[in-house]
C-alpha cells in the first residue's frame, strides 16, 4: 500500500474540531488575514484599494485563489460598484498569473453564498478561482476522500506572488 503524505490537513482537522467545541464567536479569518502586509503567513498575494487576492489554505487544486472585498460583507447585492469593479479586475489578473504559472486548461470560478449553497465561511463573501486541467479529476477524492496536491502551498504562493 502506498501512503499519501498530507501533513497540512492536520491543522484543518484540529481547527475544525476546536471551532465546533467553542461557543464564542471567532474573528473572521479573512478580515484577520488582510490586517498585515501580504505574506505566506497570511496567504495574501495582493492588496488593492477595495479588494484583495488570497490563496486558499485548503485548496481544491494547486493555485486555488480567492478574491474578496476588503469590507466584511456577506450580501453580494450590497457590494459597491467600485468593489465589483476591483474584484473583477483582480479575477482577470489572477487568471493571467495562473495561466502564466500553471498553464491550466480551464477554471472553475464562483461563489457559495450561504449555508445552503455550501459556504464554508459565509459572513465574508469571496470568489473562488480553481485552475483545472484535462484529466485532473480521478478516483482519489471519490474513493479515498483525498485530494492529491502536486506542489506545496509555499511554492505556489511564491510563484503567484511573483506574478502580482
Amino acid at each position: 500500500m502506498k501512503k499519501l503524505w498530507a501533513p497540512w490537513r492536520l491543522e484543518y482537522i484540529i481547527q475544525a474540531a476546536k471551532n465546533k467545541s467553542s461557543k464564542k464567536k471567532k474573528p473572521c479569518v479573512f478580515c484577520e488575514a488582510q490586517k498585515g502586509s501580504p505574506s505566506f503567513k497570511n496567504l495574501v498575494i495582493y492588496k488593492g484599494q477595495k479588494a484583495y487576492v488570497i490563496m486558499n489554505r485548503y485548496p481544491y487544486n494547486n493555485g486555488h485563489v480567492m478574491i474578496l472585498p476588503n469590507r466584511h460583507i456577506s450580501d453580494f447585492t450590497k457590494l459597491t460598484k467600485a468593489e465589483h469593479a476591483e474584484m473583477g479586475d483582480l479575477m482577470a489578473r489572477a487568471m493571467k498569473a495562473l495561466q502564466k504559472t500553471y498553464v491550466p486548461h480551464g477554471y472553475n470560478v464562483g461563489m457559495n453564498l450561504g449555508d445552503a449553497a455550501g459556504a464554508g465561511i459565509k459572513d465574508h463573501l469571496h470568489y473562488h478561482i480553481v485552475p483545472r486541467w484535462t484529466g485532473d479529476t480521478n478516483y482519489m477524492p471519490v474513493v479515498g476522500n483525498v485530494r492529491v496536491m502536486v506542489e506545496h502551498l509555499r511554492q505556489s504562493y511564491k510563484k503567484l506572488k511573483k506574478e502580482f
